[in-house]
């Protein structure tokens, strides 16, 4: 049997799928993720009875389905990290076709919920926000495009990668979901950043950023009432923002206890936008800085591996995802002491909701698939076959 050594791991071929993804998996990385989600759990028992008494079911009615729609996630998290990565570019490049279709076509078949911003489709049972499934796979698509173009005789992958990543935003800003928007157009930057693309252009992006919030201010009154709450020296103490810092503030370090936080029966949005303010009432600065950590951690240790991989789609997408997953977490817990405005945006794998959990699911298998383990082959062999063997 033939035996590759890579690192500290021995890759037997002929081994089967599943001990091989073991031996080759961040198993750290798993290891936070799954701690991400037992805490989401846990935070779901204490923050979502109010709602289920309001809307009139059980008392654990949504504890009960995040749980079935975090066991989808985990599972699908868990096949995508197995599959190899060529098979990930190929998924998540047919993904986000029918992904932006999806998001393209909310206009017309979309709801909005009595939100004002159609952003999802009624299943019935169920409802589906495809701006959320659209992020992993648009990441993945701006890596393969970005890869490509700097192969001999490559496509102009960096400019059709700004131009689909443009219209994406056009999309989102007629929901109107600015927040979304802007994270794509994180994606993007980190993307050409990391392909060495000349800082005059995340210039040129930052400036059309900045001008694009201008525009929004001026023709959208929800983006408006937003920038200005949060510009405002005085906080309406009847706002989502009010509740969420007085429970920050009272949970102190240790918090007041399991149970005995009262936010979670004045903000609608507890369990989902402002998970945080409930972890840090009831179990104080402790629980939110092991949350942090967390974070912290997946984003280390993906990094520090991605800085191994020789294959510039690897890096690039693996790169892209994980600047995605922690960004939105900091915007997430940055609302809610109001470091940033208000936005209504979930903490990857804490808050509740679907389509968040699953999409986050695909995001996290596509980082652990890219961050495995495999053999790299001698870096002269690699830079033969990315020439053309010329």
């Amino acid at each position: 049997m033939t035996e590759i050594a890579h690192g500290t791991v021995i890759v037997q071929s002929g081994e089967a799928v599943l001990p091989r993804w073991w031996r080759t998996v961040d198993r750290v990385t798993l290891g936070c993720i799954l701690a991400l989600f037992a805490i989401g759990i846990l935070l779901g028992f204490a923050s979502s009875p109010p709602l289920a008494e309001r809307n009139g079911h059980d008392p654990f009615h949504y504890v009960i389905r995040q749980a079935a729609f975090g066991g989808m996630a985990l599972s699908v998290m868990v096949f995508v990290s197995m599959l190899p990565p060529t098979t990930v570019r190929r998924m998540g490049v047919l993904g986000f076709f029918a992904a932006v279709a999806a998001v393209a076509l909310l206009p017309v078949f979309g709801t909005d919920y009595g939100q004002g911003a159609v952003r999802w489709y009624s299943l019935g049972f169920a409802s589906l926000q495809p701006s959320e499934f659209l992020k992993p796979v648009f990441v993945v698509f701006a890596a393969w495009m970005v890869a490509a173009s700097q192969e001999i005789g490559g496509p102009p992958g960096k400019s059709v990668s700004l131009f689909v990543a443009v219209m994406i935003v056009g999309f989102l800003a007629m929901q109107p979901d600015f927040g979304q928007a802007a994270l794509i157009v994180f994606a993007w930057s980190v993307i050409y950043f990391v392909a060495g693309a000349p800082m005059m252009i995340l210039f040129v992006v930052l400036g059309l950023v900045g001008v694009g919030g201008v525009v929004a201010y001026n023709n959208s009154e929800h983006f408006a009432r937003r920038i200005d709450g949060f510009l405002s020296a005085e906080v309406d103490p009847n706002t989502q923002l009010a509740y969420a810092t007085d429970a920050i503030r009272e949970g102190g370090l240790f918090g007041a206890g399991l149970g005995e936080g009262s936010v979670k029966w004045t903000l609608p949005d507890a369990h989902t936008d402002f998970i945080i303010a409930v972890a840090a009432e009831e179990y104080g600065l402790v629980l939110v800085l092991i949350i942090i950590a967390l974070y912290a951690g997946i984003a280390m240790r993906s990094f520090f591996r991605l800085m191994r991989e020789r294959d510039p789609f690897i890096r690039l997408a693996g790169t892209g995802l994980v600047s995605l997953l922690t960004l939105q977490a900091f915007i997430n817990m940055g609302v809610a002491v109001r470091l940033l405005p208000a936005k209504g945006m979930t903490l990857p794998f804490v808050s509740y909701g679907g389509s968040s959990l699953i999409a986050t699911g695909i995001a996290v298998g596509m980082l652990l698939c890219f961050t495995r383990t495999r053999p790299q082959g001698d870096i002269g062999d690699f830079l033969l076959n990315r020439h053309g063997r010329t």
